[in-house]
């Protein structure tokens, strides 16, 4: 890991400047610190994404930072690349945004601090969605899909969570009938609703908090999907927090405020979302605390999807 380090080094210009890991899950990413400030190296998991989903990825948060969202930038190597391949492992390397975790951030707000973040990030994400929808792809440009079957097919990009090691037979079933219905369901409405370019993952921890301003972090995920989708995946952690639905009523008027969206499935999402983190978490299952991580995943989706499944007039 480190030799892959330095020589990346090399191709950035930054020989023998100080690095330390400071993340590891999808990529490993390493705080550079050279004389002319602070880089992001990224290391990427082999065979998780294709050379030209990565460059589609970089060009993406390129035009997202020339839009005005504080978002890591591609930093060019000095031969002009912004990705190189060393001894098989794919490495890029981004702008370095400072400041504390939304996570961090929420622990120690008061209430009316807590929606006002979430009123910001609803407007930070309604203006990520204007700006990619004004963005003029490039040519190959190549980045995964958040849609039906990127969700709910046989395949899909989280893994199949209905066969979640894990799950109670109870568990199994209220799961595998959410699937079916769900697949109906989203067969049945996706025309109606918003889809393009989203970030997928703005999890808390995925969202920096500088001052008065949110940074987005983290666009490994990112790709076309339901715009609602977007919204779901930032509230389903704090779904039972006591101030939820205040949270929820801000995000949605923070990115009403920007931009319509039509949120009416929003329970529907949430549900989904959640089912996906029971199958990301089965090549997880061997972590430290994933098994704890697993049962709250499971209680959360099936409390969802059982909620789903009973409403009437679904």
């Amino acid at each position: 890991m480190n030799q892959i380090v330095e020589q990346a080094l090399i191709h950035w210009g930054m020989e023998s400047a100080h690095y330390e890991l400071i993340a590891e899950r999808e990529n490993s990413v390493f705080r550079v610190d050279h004389t002319t400030g602070s880089v992001a190296l990224r290391l990427h998991r082999r065979g998780y994404r294709t050379d030209a989903e990565l460059r589609s990825e970089l060009l993406w948060m390129h035009a997202v930072s020339d839009g005005g969202i504080k978002v890591p930038a591609p930093i060019s190597s000095s031969t002009g690349d912004i990705l190189h391949t060393i001894d098989g492992v794919q490495v890029d390397a981004l702008t370095w945004l400072s400041g504390s975790t939304l996570a961090a951030a929420m622990e120690l707000r008061t209430v009316q601090e807590r929606r006002r973040l979430f009123q910001i990030l609803g407007q930070e994400m309604a203006r990520l969605h204007n700006i990619s929808d004004a963005w003029s792809r490039p040519a190959g440009f190549e980045r995964v899909a958040w849609d039906v079957n990127g969700l709910l097919g046989e395949h899909p990009l989280w893994d199949r969570f209905w066969d979640n090691p894990h799950l109670s037979s109870e568990d199994q079933h209220v799961l595998t009938n959410f699937r079916a219905a769900a697949i109906d369901d989203l067969k049945r409405c996706r025309e109606d609703l918003d889809y393009g370019l989203i970030h997928a993952d703005l999890v808390p921890g995925n969202v920096m908090v500088s001052g008065q301003s949110l940074e987005l972090i983290d666009f490994d995920d990112g790709g076309f999907g339901f715009r609602v989708f977007e919204l779901a995946t930032a509230l389903l952690k704090y779904i039972n927090a006591d101030d939820y639905s205040g949270l929820r009523d801000a995000l949605i008027q923070g990115y009403t405020s920007i931009r319509s969206l039509d949120v009416t499935t929003l329970d529907f999402f949430l549900a989904i979302r959640a089912a996906t983190y029971v199958g990301w978490n089965i090549e997880r299952l061997t972590e430290t605390d994933a098994l704890v991580r697993n049962t709250r995943f499971i209680d959360t989706a099936r409390n969802l999807a059982s909620n789903y499944l009973n409403r009437e007039n679904r």
